[in-house]
């Protein structure tokens, strides 16, 4: 970034100044560089993925699909460079259309057998794969941290989360499936944010409820770990396919091909309103995942201890996440303690390489966040604030990198420290646009009414929230925003086991998802059972989102 220093040349030399002092060498004011921990050199986490699952790799070391029962065909490889440094980590094995063709078939192929397949049977073989899943928690996490940027600690969260909420499925499949029949192949496309507790552990879920199943691999990270996992499922027995290619190449199989009974969707809203439009000629099951404007609204409100610990815990992976709060809008009047709040609170927040340590040993740093899941993404950020700039919003927090947290003259072209702005416009494209990145935008308004409509800019969203003391006014007035979810002076996410989860409006199409709505959306019930979902022609909500 403009401004930075590379310390590259200097590597030794203190950011201080030294004393005189008689008794005191100036070496031992020397700031040694930090170092990568060495229990997550990527070299090592390769070999440990090695010797777990060999059968990924092709002889010459390359990585393979996996399909027709087997890993096979390297495809085309695309070299993939971690957002953490820029290094390359290994190559996708992208495969083109004919081949894709034949994975599907063979899915399909498997569906008959798995869905005739005695409940308990299924339920033994989804617990072998959680039990033989558990000892590689660790090198998971490791492993998504040079793969798509997260902390250890979000890493970890993302594969604990994925294996404890499938468990609760194993534990309830028996009531939650009742006497539903599975749909037959489920086809998976999802982003690369959250590869485990959200495409993992739909898969599982999905085979447990007694589906062939068959997952693309996130092009933007993700690869190795999902490689990793899926090799463990195929063998306890399931039937799982795992492919790599280009969106155009494959989406044509994956999404249209009468083989596939259900699609299971999760990004951005332009693919995903291409795809709604291809599904619409067809008759199939689907759940189409995408973003929105995420809002929270401040109205006569004094918890401003609250709302710091909420907008630091907002900042959960530089919010790469499609329930991240991104859009204020907050009375004009309380604005000056609104900012006063958010300066204090993302000025605590520490962005740098999450796999760098002093000494080896010491424990990983604790940080916000890492990078950006890639350069380009990094562009589009800068961007996006930019063109807001240019268009009379007014930046009012940017924070910069800490060059301590970094290797000296290290790749950060995919590191961004917290931006925000106030008074946006609504001819820039952020107004109306999820950044998906560490950008936070500002509106103040003076009425309840211009409250409500900035909060409902995006025409639907997955999650909202009202901050205000009067509870009663907020609870009353959540009733008018077009969210799924709508928290009361609390942040509302996904959720877990048992709680449902979908948008309104633009931000979801088709079936609900989460507890039983999950298995329902991938079963078929008695003839003229509704599944809850939001359609074209309807929305059927569950009584409590």
């Amino acid at each position: 970034m403009t401004g930075e220093v590379n310390l590259s040349f200097f590597p030794l030399f203190p950011t201080c100044s030294f004393t005189n002092a008689p008794d005191q060498h100036p070496a031992h004011f020397f700031l040694m560089p930090k170092i990568i921990a060495p229990e997550v050199e990527f070299s090592k986490l390769l070999s440990d993925v090695k010797q777990a699952v060999p059968e990924i790799f092709a002889p010459g070391g390359g990585y393979l699909n996996l399909f027709e029962g087997k890993w096979q065909e390297p495809g085309e490889p695309r070299a993939f460079h971690s957002p953490i440094d820029g290094s390359d980590i290994g190559s996708l094995p992208m495969l083109k259309h004919n081949a894709a063709l034949r994975a599907v078939r063979f899915a399909k192929g498997e569906a008959a057998a798995w869905a005739a397949t005695d409940l308990q049977e299924r339920r033994r073989r989804v617990q072998a794969c959680l039990d033989q899943l558990r000892p590689h928690i660790d090198l998971v996490s490791k492993l998504l941290m040079w793969e798509i940027g997260k902390t250890y600690k979000l890493g970890f969260n993302d594969i604990d989360r994925c294996i404890e909420g499938v468990q609760w499925y194993v534990e309830n499949i028996e009531s939650l499936l009742g006497d539903r029949r599975p749909l037959g192949l489920v086809s998976n496309i999802a982003s690369w944010n959250y590869p485990m507790s959200v495409l993992l552990h739909a898969v599982l879920v999905q085979a447990l409820a007694g589906n062939a199943v068959i997952a693309k691999t996130p092009t933007d990270g993700g690869f190795i770990s999902l490689s990793l996992t899926f090799a463990i499922a195929r063998r306890a027995g399931l039937p799982v396919t795992l492919v790599s290619g280009p969106g155009g190449e494959l989406s044509d199989v994956l999404v249209k091909d009468p083989a596939v009974d259900c699609l299971s969707f999760v990004g951005g809203r332009y693919n995903g309103r291409n795809i709604a439009d291809a599904l619409s000629v067809e008759h199939k099951r689907y759940m189409l995942e995408m973003e929105g404007v995420n809002t929270y609204g401040i109205w006569d409100y004094s918890q401003w201890d609250k709302l710091a610990d909420q907008l630091v815990k907002g900042y959960d992976y530089g919010k790469q996440r499609c329930t991240a709060y991104v859009r204020w809008v907050v009375q004009r009047d309380l604005f000056p303690q609104f900012l006063e709040t958010y300066t204090k609170a993302i000025g605590s927040l520490k962005v740098g390489n999450p796999t760098l340590v002093d000494n080896p040993g010491d424990k990983l740093p604790d940080l916000a966040f890492g990078p950006v899941i890639n350069a380009a993404q990094a562009k589009s950020l800068d961007d996006l604030f930019t063109d807001a700039s240019k268009h009379g919003a007014i930046p009012f927090y940017q924070g910069k990198l800490d060059d301590n947290l970094f290797l000296p003259g290290q790749d950060r072209s995919a590191y961004r420290a917290p931006r925000a702005l106030v008074g946006l416009p609504r001819q820039a494209e952020l107004y109306f646009k999820e950044p998906f990145g560490p950008i936070d935008t500002v509106v103040l308004v003076d009425r309840v009414e211009e409250l409500v409509g900035e909060m409902n800019i995006s025409n639907g969203a997955l999650v909202t929230a009202l901050g205000s003391d009067d509870e009663k006014w907020a609870t009353r007035t959540s009733k008018e925003l077009r969210a799924f979810k709508v928290g009361i002076n609390k942040l509302r996410s996904r959720g877990d086991r048992e709680e449902v989860f979908g948008g309104l409006g633009e931000s979801w199409k088709g079936a609900f998802v989460g507890g039983k709505l999950l298995v329902e959306a991938v079963t078929q019930g008695a003839p003229g059972q509704p599944v809850l979902g939001n359609y074209p022609d309807a929305v059927l909500l569950p009584e409590k989102a």
